[in-house]
């Protein structure tokens, strides 16, 4: 006896990528969300064809007969041109940064806030739209201060590729806004748009690099001067 699978279907974006695929429960949220609206494409795989989505009849019930949909669900007020100021994003296609609108949730953290503890398990990255915020490490009741990051700067890349701790607190400095882009998004992004995937994963990957280069020539530094300091002492 076959077991029959369930239909799928792809979407293509304003910005000229295809989205999926996915079975109709996830179709039905992406109209729900303003991610897919009367207009837009839609291809089913099993019928190898292109609709208007209003022409889809499981759609219509949720369309209605004028296309009225849902507000889109990403950051309230939030415009794409807005995330150039997150270094991250800042070499994105406007289209680009409208379809990563739709899997950023916003947040906002009062001062003094502690957004998550050394040691928690780590599942988003954060970017700082305003305020400021950061890292610390405690020991012996004393605070160290790793790091600060204020606008246009972003952390917590590495939850979004590997499955680890957090390597130390993140506290608010000041009321800030933040936008925490989750790894199960980040995961969905892949699994739905690649093209989109694409893109980000070399801006995080320049990230970790610049990061990882500045950190490499602090250590340089510092053993420089230790060797020099040692000599002075013999």
């Amino acid at each position: 006896m076959e077991t029959q699978t369930a239909p799928t279907y792809r979407i293509w974006g304003p910005d000229n990528i295809a989205y999926g695929p996915v079975e109709l429960p996830g179709l039905v949220s992406w109209v729900r969300q303003g991610r897919l609206n009367a207009q837009s494409w839609v291809y089913r795989d099993e019928q190898r064809d292109w609709l208007r989505a209003t022409d889809l009849p499981e759609l219509k019930p949720l369309l209605g007969p004028k296309g009225v949909t849902a507000t889109p669900a990403g950051p309230t007020n939030l415009k794409p041109e807005q995330l150039r100021r997150i270094k991250t994003f800042a070499d994105m296609e406007t289209a680009q940064l409208a379809s990563l609108l739709g899997y950023l949730e916003p947040v906002e953290v009062r001062k003094f806030t502690v957004l998550f503890h050394k040691g928690d398990a780590g599942d988003a990255m954060y970017s700082v739209l305003e305020g400021e915020v950061r890292a610390r490490e405690v020991k012996s009741g004393g605070e160290t201060t790793l790091f600060t990051l204020g606008v246009g700067e972003s952390f917590g890349e590495l939850a979004l590729l590997i499955e680890g701790e957090r390597a130390s607190d993140i506290v608010a400095n000041e009321d800030s806004k933040l936008l925490r882009l989750p790894a199960k998004a980040f995961a969905q992004i892949i699994r739905e748009a690649p093209a989109l995937a694409t893109p980000f994963l070399l801006a995080i990957s320049r990230t970790l690099a610049h990061r990882s280069r500045a950190l490499g020539g602090r250590l340089t530094s510092d053993l420089n001067l230790a060797q020099a300091a040692g000599g002075i002492r013999s």
